[in-house]
């Protein structure tokens, strides 16, 4: 399914369909409202409209984000959410207004959240985090004629906890060998798109189908970490090249769905923890200092050999944080293979298929290595 063709599928619905700015928007509290938000990245396709606003050196999160929002010619959009997720994102919202206008659309409603970047350690931004979460709900019940409701809004937060524990499940099944990497990606991807509801049938449709565990190669486990999957056609050279992704720290993937408050007191305190708990994550910057714990948690526990770095290009806070990751997962005895993912190279994928090829031979190699001497 095409991105947009789930977005449409919402649209006819009958539901106001709220674009979400990635990389986590509270979705619970959208789709409570009777909201259809949807997160706007694994987008496809040319910018041409948004590179005429953005620069080409922002990462293609933002210039894809902005090429759909601005060239909605069917009105598939009743407001844009986002919240300081990165320096990108945080300016788009009039940019895509006067994107908009040039091309006559209509302007957007907008609404915004500020999430403190403070450690709860060093002070307790809770309250001012309350407050904004007061504000985004009063500003939605003006905006469409909605009304709040804290049953609703724990009935929303089941949903997505049904959807988050099916892609933990869909993971163990990749780890386990009898789902490929592509099929998963490809799958959580459409799902993304999807209202949460069609999103957990079609979880449970792939959980149904999953092969059997099957016996993999020591030298076969890797761990993938960026803050988009692979392009499909790299998922696949990576599965080709026999690398069974045992983990994954992808923010569309795992950083979104590992950690959700389980007990709260009401809309304001669950995300209060939703944030404050989040699975660490580089555009979270109080929760940067706990990415390294979490990552060496993952590689261990996975059992993997391997960790695998796709890179979104301009990402600053990804590419900040990697040479300080790379040299400590390498002293751990973990190799560590980078690559750098742009618009231009999607189309270009065999280009890789030499280095993640040589990446698995280095991961046997390795492994015969430490048998020979063992």
């Amino acid at each position: 399914m095409k991105p947009l063709d789930g977005i449409r599928r919402s649209k006819e619905a009958g539901k106001p369909v709220i674009g979400c700015f990635p990389l986590y928007p509270p979705l619970e509290l959208l789709h409570s409202m009777g909201l259809a938000p949807v997160v706007l990245w694994g987008l496809r396709g040319p910018v041409h409209d948004a590179d005429r606003h953005i620069q080409n050196f922002a990462c293609s999160v933002a210039r894809r984000l902005a090429q759909v929002v601005i060239d909605d010619a069917e009105g598939l959009f009743d407001g844009i959410f986002f919240y300081n997720g990165c320096d990108t994102l945080r300016n788009l919202p009039e940019i895509l207004q006067e994107g908009r206008e040039e091309l006559g659309r209509d302007a957007l409603p907008v609404f915004r959240v500020h999430v403190p970047m403070v450690p709860a350690e060093q002070t307790d931004a809770s309250a001012y985090l309350r407050n904004e979460m007061q504000n985004l709900i009063v500003c939605l019940e003006s905006a469409y004629g909605l009304s709040f409701s804290e049953e609703s809004f724990a009935e929303s937060v089941a949903l997505y906890g049904s959807a988050r524990a099916l892609c933990l499940q869909l993971e163990e099944a990749v780890a386990r060998g009898g789902m490929a990497f592509s099929d998963f990606c490809d799958t959580l991807m459409s799902a993304n798109f999807l209202p949460v509801e069609e999103q957990i049938e079609l979880l449970e449709s792939k959980i149904a189908v999953a092969g059997e565990e099957r016996a993999l190669e020591p030298s076969s486990r890797v761990v993938v970490s960026g803050i988009l999957p692979p392009p499909p056609a790299i998922c696949k050279l990576i599965d080709d090249a026999g690398l069974t992704v045992v983990g994954n720290d992808v923010a569309a993937f795992h950083r979104s769905y590992a950690r959700a408050p389980q007990e709260w007191s009401d809309v304001n305190d669950y995300y209060v923890r939703f944030y404050r708990d989040h699975f660490p994550c580089t555009t979270l910057l109080y929760s940067s200092d706990a990415r390294f714990k979490a990552l060496t948690s993952m590689v261990e526990a996975s059992g993997a050999d391997g960790f695998v770095f796709i890179g979104e290009k301009f990402c600053e806070y990804e590419y900040f944080e990697l040479p300080h990751l790379e040299e400590k997962l390498k002293e751990k005895g973990v190799s560590v293979l980078p690559l750098e993912i742009s618009i231009e190279d999607e189309s270009t994928a065999e280009t890789y298929r030499t280095r993640i090829e040589a990446f698995a031979e280095v991961l046997a190699g390795a492994e015969a290595t430490v048998s020979g001497t063992s």
